[in-house]
């Protein structure tokens, strides 16, 4: 690399050092993060419809893959036409505002060629040469092949109802409206190139790498990023980091390799597909911006794409002559009669305070083994959320409740009441260090300082949902 391109791009990794990592952790250009697997994140699923069904092959095709990648998550706000934008997601750098990409020719993207639209998804350069922000993931929509390619133009050029409704544009404070800065991040973090299979792997396993890494863009939530804002690792090719687990949006999305910890990785494929598909297992439940990601994109995929999703995951770090850390099963199968539910169950916790909060507050639903009850109160048991390194979706759970996705296959949306109101950070800290340490989980303690942060932080979000609901 001569000094005349590294002076170039240290120049544009200083203007970008803040404007990369919020950006894409925002997901405002395009669409939201979709087939990730068990992760976070929050916000309301979209109702509105794409429009009806059609007789041509090719754009329903694109209208299968357009849901593959949760497109109308990001680009309908609520109670709006779908894709045609204007979502406002709030930034400490500004408010961000999501684009039409309905077919109208002034307001949307109904003037694009299929050779613009393209370019928009692998590049991320609009049709008239602005740059889009990498909240639009295009890193990982740039592996999409031709034939995708064209079935989606398709379906967003014949599938979409238009609508001419010009969304307010996105006017960050500078530097961060320099979009000509992304030149330099995306020499750095753009590898262009459709998806490649690897010889050496099944079709299976290549299909379940190209809806992962590709139009699923999970990476783009569960795997670490730089100061600059890229991701660490692309691909399981670029290393180990490859969807370890990240801290995103206020929620830490899960890994989904196999770590030294109970990951999705381990669970059997049927579950993982069931979770796909429902966003509920026999032992655990989608929360937070997963359940957009169901309802709006996973619940639709093939049983057969989403057999090949879990093909791909469960074979991310697994070495083999390894002993493995126990499988979430396993510690299930061992729970009732771990030395906490007998202790629960015979009334001796008197001396532990977390104990004490659990059984007051959680053992009716989680029951006092942690088995909870089969889709309906996710097992807390070798639940990797309970076992994560980072607590803080486990907390905010617990603050702020949750609420389970609405599926064709599972429509009750059974949800987590919120526990911030009556617990104060010493209760919610000791309770979740009892959840981690008991049941054959291996969590670290919980700290009533890390409580209180997560709690700062959801504090607006709980104040304007009170606000809109007063208005009602």
């Amino acid at each position: 690399m001569n000094a005349r391109r590294v002076c170039t791009v240290v120049a544009a990794a200083v203007a970008m050092l803040c404007a990369g990592a919020w950006a894409v952790a925002q997901n405002a250009d395009a669409p939201a993060a979709a087939a990730s697997a068990a992760g976070p994140a929050a916000a309301p699923s979209t109702t509105a419809s794409p429009a009806p069904a059609s007789s041509d092959p090719v754009l329903e095709r694109g209208r299968y893959l357009a849901r593959a990648g949760d497109c109308v998550s990001c680009h309908t706000a609520p109670g709006k036409p779908a894709f045609a934008g204007g979502l406002p997601m709030k930034t400490p750098f500004g408010t961000i505002v999501s684009t039409n990409i309905t077919p109208d020719p002034q307001a949307g993207i109904g003037a694009y060629t299929e050779a613009d639209f393209a370019r928009a998804l692998r590049e991320g350069v609009a049709r008239d040469g602005h740059h889009l922000y990498p909240a639009m993931p295009y890193p990982s929509f740039a592996r999409v092949n031709d034939e995708d390619m064209h079935a989606l133009f398709t379906f967003f050029r014949n599938g979409v109802q238009p609508v001419a409704q010009k969304p307010p544009a996105t006017d960050l404070p500078w530097p961060f409206s320099m979009r000509g800065l992304m030149i330099g991040w995306n020499w750095i973090y753009l590898d262009k190139g459709v998806y490649q299979p690897d010889t050496a792997r099944s079709a299976e396993w290549n299909r379940g790498a190209y809806l992962v890494q590709g139009l699923g863009h999970c990476g783009d939530c569960h795997t670490p990023r730089s100061m600059l804002g890229g991701v660490k690792a692309s691909s399981n090719a670029k290393g180990d980091l490859f969807l370890s687990g990240a801290l995103i949006d206020g929620w830490y999305a899960q890994p989904l390799r196999h770590t030294g910890r109970p990951t999705m990785a381990q669970w059997p494929a049927q579950d993982i597909v069931q979770y796909l598909q429902t966003g509920r297992t026999s032992h655990t439940a989608a929360f937070g911006a997963m359940v957009d990601v169901v309802q709006n994109s996973t619940q639709h995929l093939s049983t057969q794409d989403l057999q090949a999703v879990a093909t791909y995951l469960q074979s991310l770090g697994a070495e083999s002559g390894k002993p493995g850390v126990p499988s979430p099963a396993s510690l299930v199968a061992a729970a009732p009669q771990h030395p906490s539910a007998l202790a629960l169950r015979n009334g001796t916790v008197e001396a532990n305070s977390g104990a004490m909060v659990y059984l007051n507050n959680c053992n009716a639903c989680h029951r006092s083994d942690g088995t909870g009850a089969n889709k309906t109160f996710p097992a807390l048991a070798g639940n990797s959320v309970v076992n994560a390194k980072d607590p803080t979706s486990l907390i905010r759970l617990v603050l702020a409740g949750s609420a389970m996705p609405s599926t064709a296959q599972a429509p009750s949306a059974i949800a987590m009441p919120d526990f911030g109101w009556r617990l104060s950070d010493a209760d919610v800290a000791s309770v979740l260090s009892f959840a981690r340490s008991s049941w054959g989980n291996q969590g670290e303690a919980v700290t009533a300082a890390q409580v209180a942060k997560v709690r700062d932080s959801i504090k607006p979000v709980a104040t304007a949902a009170a606000s809109a609901q007063q208005q009602k």
